[in-house]
């Protein structure tokens, strides 16, 4: 099971650093990308079964020789439910001073459409390049 761990956690990294990349090309370009959420969800399913075969191995009583390995393995998840949420004040921030967005002309619908969706690109982008981190540090720390 531990080399199941390590496998997952080498996909943890790959993922979600070809998710930031590839978010932070599309937000840095302004570019609306439908890959990129492929690869967002791909990468944050890596982290829940990393996650969950982390916890196997705490059952079975295999600790890491680090303590701070459970909180950089612990972290990837509330970053993935907390940059979630942020995706909500992404919307709130583009919709400001918008009561109803149904009554705007369609070119300026599809505008604030596509500035809600670069906006939360960004914000998940940030999430990934998080994740990558504290999953190095897990895979440094054991």
């Amino acid at each position: 099971m531990g080399a199941i761990h390590v496998t997952v956690g080498i996909l943890v990294l790959a993922t979600n650093a070809l998710a930031a990349g590839w978010g932070g090309v599309a937000w840095a370009r302004k570019k609306t990308s439908v890959w990129f959420w492929y690869l967002l969800r791909a990468a944050q399913a890596t982290v829940v079964v990393q996650a969950l075969i982390g916890l196997v191995l705490v059952i079975d009583g295999r600790d890491p020789p680090d303590s701070l390995h459970y909180i950089y393995g612990i972290a990837p998840l509330f970053i993935s439910l907390f940059a979630e949420a942020l995706r909500y004040g992404s919307v709130q921030k583009e919709m400001e001073g918008i009561d109803d967005p149904e009554s705007l002309p369609r070119s300026e619908q599809v505008m604030l459409a596509r500035k809600i969706v670069i906006r939360e690109m960004g914000t998940m982008t940030v999430g990934t390049l998080l994740i990558v981190t504290l999953s190095l540090r897990a895979a440094v720390s054991g």
